[in-house]
């Protein structure tokens, strides 16, 4: 997420695309939509934010399906902000669903992926 907005509980706060070979897709949204690039360091290879013509701020990620990203599908990912993530991760396994990837931490947030139980993917994502 970009910016120092406080989103509210249950909106969608962030996207990201996560597929193998992820420079080629940047390129491919840049001449597509004409999203420019800025890349993120992940220790040895760069993801990027994808910024919107005239903005300043990314308006959503293309990641590589590399280290933590590897169990990712590759699809739009969305995101949404929840209140408690550990509250939440146990309401989705209670229920049916898959908790895929973490819980783990970015920035001054911690995030997770879930599988519902009709087999889609959905970012959980929380202040620490």
């Amino acid at each position: 997420m970009a910016g120092n907005e406080k989103p509210g509980v249950g909106k969608v706060v962030w996207q990201d695309l996560t597929v193998p070979n992820a420079t080629a897709v940047r390129d491919f949204y840049a001449a597509v939509v004409g999203w420019r690039h800025d890349p993120v360091e992940m220790g040895g290879y760069a993801d990027f934010n994808m910024i919107p013509p005239g903005a300043d701020v990314p308006a959503v990620g293309i990641c590589h399906a590399r280290g933590t990203n590897a169990k990712l599908p590759p699809q739009w990912l969305l995101y949404v902000q929840v209140a408690d993530l550990d509250a939440s991760l146990r309401a989705c396994v209670e229920r049916g669903g898959q908790v895929i990837d973490g819980p783990r931490g970015m920035g001054e947030q911690r995030f997770a992926v879930v599988r519902d139980p009709a087999g889609a993917h959905l970012g959980l994502i929380a202040a620490r």
